[in-house]
């Protein structure tokens, strides 16, 4: 299995739609792991499925990891010894290797149809057998390929497996033993040249000396098959020889136990991002899908999972997928935030598409101390601040808060209210408070749960906002005012 040289891991995902949840993990798990080891992360693209492949969402990924704060040692834009890390420039390097595997004796050429495949694995599920390749190509004469190419079949390219079983000591899930009749020849190259995942991806391992493959359980089935073509690889001179140990890392669970797929809503990274998670909020959580710092622990920096991260730790289960555990994790670390950074990172969303003022820079400053301790995520900034920061002929009340507290009944607590603070002085919080209450709560005989929330909603335009006298404060006396008017 692995050698004692230094590790080297790979992150090769496909650039197809927004970058899933459990990539992220997978990604994580790679990179905490080279990262604990003094390793070397290899960031590999495998865009060989044309059909799918997008550079949008090749720039996604990179913008992705970008965000997340993986930082990797080759790979696009960095480059390295192994260059380049994009399969589809890689196609040269494939079909040399396919080349070499038939000439070793390792591979062979398939002529079977689909149709004839199907209908050979029908048979066989009905007599209770395997319904694997039954390897009818393996070994066809010079007369018999001569045939088939007469007939003007296109033969796809299938590597030939092992008689005898394929055992190995999986890093989570302890040792492994695949039978023969369970791993049958499969195919390498398509019929048009195309070489196949089966392919590509041992060939860029071996080549780039990869010592350990951490990936999902969903291809646990595939690693006899790329152990053996390890062992060929070796024979015909690609790679150093030396077989990666290989961890499957356990499921991530969606809703109803089943496992969580590009479709879930809640599985696309970008819905996030969107909302305003944290980095190292949502990363926190992430690592907690099969791995844990400590019983008794679920909050922790990335640097902390780096340095305690090890693999024997992760555990063979699936894991579930918990939105709201996910959400309570961000806002621990958004309210661990000191109070500048905070400000600053609710700056593109409050300010979409622009750089703020100087004076609104100030405004935040002072404004959002009063929402880190109620936001959850970054995008409840909109709603909770975005309120000081709209010109007035633009202010507008949530209407379905108007309509439920701006009735006739909140007439005379508004015309009150303006009374009060056109003759108020001292226009900061405590010297508000005291006013309005003298004003509602003493004068009218209001209770204060009434009297202020139309007044909240009035300013703010919300029930929900921060502290309301200091919302005062920030937007001003003539502010405060002109709103209150409006609101009559």
């Amino acid at each position: 299995m692995a050698s004692a040289s230094p590790v080297r891991v790979r992150f090769c995902p496909s650039p197809t739609g927004n970058p899933h949840v459990g990539l992220v993990r997978t990604a994580l798990f790679n990179w905490a792991f080279a990262r604990h080891h003094g390793g070397t992360l290899v960031f590999r693209i495998e865009d060989t499925d044309a059909a799918r492949d997008s550079e949008e969402s090749y720039e996604q990924l990179l913008d992705s990891m970008r965000w997340l704060g993986f930082d990797w040692d080759e790979g696009p834009e960095i480059g390295g010894p192994h260059a380049p890390y994009r399969q589809s420039q890689r196609m040269d390097i494939y079909a040399d290797v396919a080349r070499k595997l038939q000439e070793g004796g390792f591979a062979y050429e398939c002529f079977c149809t689909t149709e004839e495949l199907d209908a050979r694995r029908d048979a066989a599920r009905k007599a209770g057998k395997p319904s694997g390749y039954d390897g009818k190509c393996r070994d066809l004469s010079a007369e018999q390929i001569a045939a088939y190419r007469a007939e003007g079949r296109d033969p796809i390219v299938r590597f030939r497996m092992p008689d005898t079983p394929i055992t190995f000591t999986d890093l989570v899930r302890g040792e492994l033993t695949f039978t023969p009749e369970n791993v049958p020849d499969f195919g390498i190259v398509r019929a048009n040249g195309a070489p196949l995942y089966t392919l590509v991806n041992p060939v860029d391992d071996a080549l780039m000396e990869i010592t350990h493959v951490l990936r999902g359980e969903d291809l646990l089935s595939s690693t006899p098959r790329q152990i053996a073509l390890y062992g060929a690889l070796a024979q015909i001179g690609v790679g150093n020889g030396t077989v990666p140990a290989f961890g499957h890392l356990p499921y991530v669970m969606g809703e109803g136990n089943k496992k969580l797929s590009k479709r879930d809503p809640q599985a696309s990274l970008n819905l996030y991002r969107e909302r305003g998670f944290l980095p190292e909020g949502l990363l926190n959580y992430l690592s907690l899908l099969g791995w844990s710092l400590s019983e008794d622990r679920d909050i922790f920096s990335v640097e902390e999972m780096v340095a305690a991260f090890d693999l024997g730790d992760v555990n063979a289960n699936p894991a579930r997928f918990d939105l709201k555990k996910c959400e309570s994790i961000n806002a621990t670390h958004l309210r661990a935030l000191a109070p500048d950074e905070f400000a600053r990172r609710l700056v593109p969303f409050l300010f979409p598409g622009r750089g703020p003022s100087d004076a609104e820079l100030e405004l935040l400053a002072k404004a959002a101390p009063l929402t880190q301790e109620r936001m959850v995520v970054l995008g409840e900034a909109v709603g909770m601040l975005g309120f000081l920061f709209v010109k007035p002929e633009h202010f507008r009340v949530d209407e379905a808060d108007a309509a439920k507290v701006l009735t006739e009944d909140a007439k005379p607590v508004l015309e009150a209210s303006i009374r009060a603070l056109e003759e108020l002085a001292d226009f900061t919080p405590e010297p508000i408070q005291a006013t309005l209450r003298e004003a509602l709560v003493d004068g009218l005989g209001i209770k204060p749960k009434f009297a202020f929330t139309p007044l909240r909603v009035a300013v703010t335009g919300r029930r929900v906002s921060p502290p309301l006298f200091e919302s005062m404060e920030l937007l001003g006396r003539e502010e405060t005012l002109r709103r209150l008017r409006a609101a009559l």
